[in-house]
């Protein structure tokens, strides 16, 4: 048996691969900052032990995986390297793992985590399967066929990746610390589909991925005839949305989704499609789709008082206006309320006005202090107030602080709506102690 230690266990990628690798039944431990995350959930419920960072923790006879936001002078690293270990990175262990199975990517600058949740879904319940989701799951089984993984272009980190498929959701300009352009981001993901072996299925009202070149089948999915899956008769309700699809202008099935927005409508069509091409059977799919329960951090539901609370990833702008689309299709008779937090002070500058039109189309917007990373320095050049100032006087763009969220405490029977990929959640934790404590509470 190997063991295998994760620096940095605790990132999204890290601890859903250490679950797999556990799951497979091999030896798993890893480190990080005593912080709770909440992806630590799933690791002490699987009995991981997680250290704090310490160069003793390193064992000769480890198998060491380091997480990508940790540089070559990390101390555990260091120790590594002396007592002469190879420290593989995530995404290059990762390379390699998927060889072993019949594997599909999920890549694209939105949807990934969502699409890879929901097409892992549907491949443990029709067959047997192994998946890794960006939300921090990861699930092993000893007998599978199928690997789905969510396939990561920051800093070019899925170049390693040569799977059989690939759905690909999407090319925007994210990740503005890395990419110099839009151009600089399709060249990535060029080269990346230059690796799939057997087919990609790419979204086709984008206009870069209608560009791609790749030495396999490239199907296009959408609502255009143009498209080789199509989603015709498209129904979205209070309870979710489905559709008839189509391949090549012959129907393969009707399937119904619990999720909400269009971008759920698609991501579930994408699904569909490689499934098919797969040879995976139309009717187990459809019935797999209906159990879906969704995946961490995305369109993530709580009822606290008389408000309903959503946690949602979105950082981009793309993302906000596909989240705030789902609560409206659930929601259609309730205020939408937006709180935002932007990630990172590159992205902000790079998307200030993006954010602004986005946010504008909440009832109400409500913002916090932008997140900084680590792997950033602020030179004062944005502030929060800056893209307040752009958000419309009649949607509010007031600044909170997770100290004082109570400008929340005006609203009722509303929907709040939680975004960013930073600490957002202390300010939903501090509204909902808030809300808590309020007499409407027990009314």
């Amino acid at each position: 048996m190997t063991t295998y230690y994760f620096i940095g266990i605790k990132g999204a990628g890290m601890s859903a691969l250490a679950l797999l690798l556990h799951e497979l039944g091999e030896e798993v431990l890893g480190s990080d900052y005593d912080k709770y995350f909440f992806t630590q959930r799933g690791l002490d419920l699987a009995g991981v032990k997680i250290l704090s960072f310490n160069a003793d923790n390193i064992q000769k006879d480890y198998t060491v995986i380091a997480g990508n936001a940790f540089k070559d002078d990390h101390e555990e690293i260091v120790r590594a390297k002396a007592l002469g270990l190879q420290v593989q990175r995530y995404h290059e262990f990762l390379g390699k793992f998927m060889a072993r199975y019949t594997s599909i990517g999920v890549a694209g600058a939105h949807g990934k985590t969502s699409t890879t949740g929901l097409l892992a879904h549907v491949l443990s319940n029709v067959t047997d399967a192994s998946y890794l989701i960006g939300d921090g799951t990861g699930h092993g089984n000893p007998n599978s066929k199928y690997f789905a993984f969510e396939s990561d272009e920051y800093e070019r980190h899925f170049l390693p990746y040569h799977p059989e498929y690939t759905i690909i959701t999407n090319v925007d300009f994210d990740h503005p610390d890395y990419y110099k352009n839009i151009e600089d981001v399709f060249d990535a993901f060029q080269t990346y589909a230059k690796q799939i072996k057997k087919g990609i299925f790419a979204y086709g009202d984008d206009i870069w991925l209608r560009k791609l070149d790749a030495d396999c089948p490239i199907y296009y999915y959408g609502t255009s005839e143009s498209d080789d899956f199509r989603a015709v008769n498209i129904t979205r309700t209070i309870t979710g949305s489905s559709f008839d699809a189509l391949y090549q202008d012959k129907l393969i099935g009707h399937f119904t989704v619990p999720t909400f927005g269009f971008h759920n409508v698609m991501n579930t069509l994408a699904v569909v499609a490689v499934s098919y091409i797969a040879g995976i059977d139309m009717t187990a799919v459809a019935k797999s789709l209906v159990t879906f329960a969704g995946v961490k951090r995305r369109f993530s539901e709580r009822i606290v008082s008389d408000m309903i609370i959503i946690d949602d990833f979105a950082h981009h702008p793309a993302e906000i206006t596909a989240t705030l689309d789902a609560a409206r299709q659930k929601y259609p008779n309730k205020k939408i309320v937006a709180v935002f937090q932007p990630h990172t002070f590159t992205r902000t500058i790079a998307l200030l006005d993006d954010f602004a039109i986005s946010l504008n189309s909440a009832d109400e917007v409500y913002l916090g202090e932008i997140y900084g990373s680590a792997r950033e320095v602020d030179h004062g050049s944005i502030k929060i107030e800056d893209l307040a100032a752009k958000i419309d006087d009649r949607k509010g763009g007031i600044i909170l602080s997770e100290d004082n969220v109570s400008p929340l405490l005006d609203l009722e029977n509303s929907v709040v709506v939680f975004m960013g990929a930073g600490d957002i959640q202390k300010y939903e934790r501090a509204y909902e102690e808030l809300l808590a404590g309020t007499s409407r509470n027990t009314q």
